[in-house]
């Protein structure tokens, strides 16, 4: 089949199935992409998520551009892209209209809070998954503790703490942590 038909079909159905935005969206990008389709490794998925956080705008944005323009250069970008956030907008513009009329019925609070809920277990999950890949190389939990790469649970514990101790900017702990990978895994 045509990959950018192919890019559009699969952030469709991410762009459609993905509440909560940001992290949340991380583990159906990784079910499609790397374990349903096959087009990234879990590595190069996770370089894709490293630099879809350093650069600006939302994560599911930059991952699918990245993803897309890897998969089908800059058309597949687009699509990607496209795809990922068209059914967000036609659901928000939809949704907009409804609360605007409907804006005092508890239901539609006791609803957002249950979507909450399960936005913040998808951010966990995708956090959980991201440190396991980046400490073993694995995105599963059954993995041999010799595959724990010290290293980098070493500069992740440095930057943690940089982060909350000393509250420094996001930007310069990610700067500080490339610099060090580059000295110490070259």
């Amino acid at each position: 089949m045509n990959i950018l038909f192919d890019l559009f079909l699969i952030f469709l159905k991410i762009g459609s199935f993905s509440i909560g935005g940001g992290y949340a969206i991380v583990p159906l990008i990784q079910k499609e992409i790397v374990d349903t389709q096959g087009w990234l490794t879990l590595q190069e998925f996770t370089d894709i998520l490293t630099i879809s956080q350093m650069t600006p705008g939302p994560l599911a944005i930059n991952a699918s551009t990245f993803v897309g323009i890897r998969l089908g250069g800059t058309p597949g970008a687009i699509v990607a892209s496209f795809a990922c956030v068209i059914t967000g907008v036609l659901v928000s513009i939809t949704l907009f209209r409804f609360f605007r009329k409907n804006n005092d019925v508890d239901e539609i609070s006791n609803v957002l809070k249950g979507l909450r809920s399960t936005s913040i277990g998808l951010i966990i999950a995708a956090a959980g998954t991201i440190i396991l890949i980046s400490f073993t190389g694995q995105s599963n939990i059954n993995f041999d503790f010799e595959s724990i790469n010290l290293l980098a649970v070493g500069i992740f514990s440095i930057s943690m703490f940089l982060l909350r101790k000393f509250k420094l900017n996001t930007l310069n702990i990610i700067l500080i942590s490339g610099l060090i990978g580059l000295f110490l895994y070259t």
